[in-house]
């Protein structure tokens, strides 16, 4: 089984999704150990949802799975970057296909991106 260091940040790595087509940098999140190993023994990959306070299966609301297509760990075997196949076409909560939507230009924050779908239709209203 492979080991990763889940001590240096209270049982948490950070997982960057990547889309294994294009290589656009889709998300960043966070694993736990049963998240690491329910993506292994799954395919699909699993997160921690720290606002939740559980874990998530990626598209289990939305419809946007992502598939795992490559795995790879960092040095220190505390960072994991999942090239995914992304099943629909966001994967961000708020509509986006990547959840880096914005970008700083001349010190603003700005939305660079289409938004694919209107999350209140996906996830209901905030509250």
């Amino acid at each position: 089984m492979i080991t990763l260091d889940f001590e240096k940040m209270g049982g948490l790595v950070p997982v960057i999704a990547q889309d294994s087509g294009t290589g656009e940098v889709l998300m960043i999140a966070f694993m736990n150990r049963e998240a690491w190993e329910l993506t292994l023994g799954t395919g699909i990959v699993h997160y921690w949802s720290r606002s939740r306070n559980q874990i998530w299966k990626k598209g289990e609301s939305s419809g946007n799975v992502q598939e795992v297509r490559e795995i790879r760990v960092d040095c220190d075997k505390d960072a994991v970057l999942i090239k995914v196949k992304q099943v629909g076409r966001a994967a961000c909560h708020e509509g986006y296909r990547s959840c880096f939507f914005r970008v700083v230009r001349n010190g603003d924050l700005m939305v660079d991106g289409e938004r694919i779908f209107n999350p209140e239709h996906v996830y209901g209203e905030k509250k």
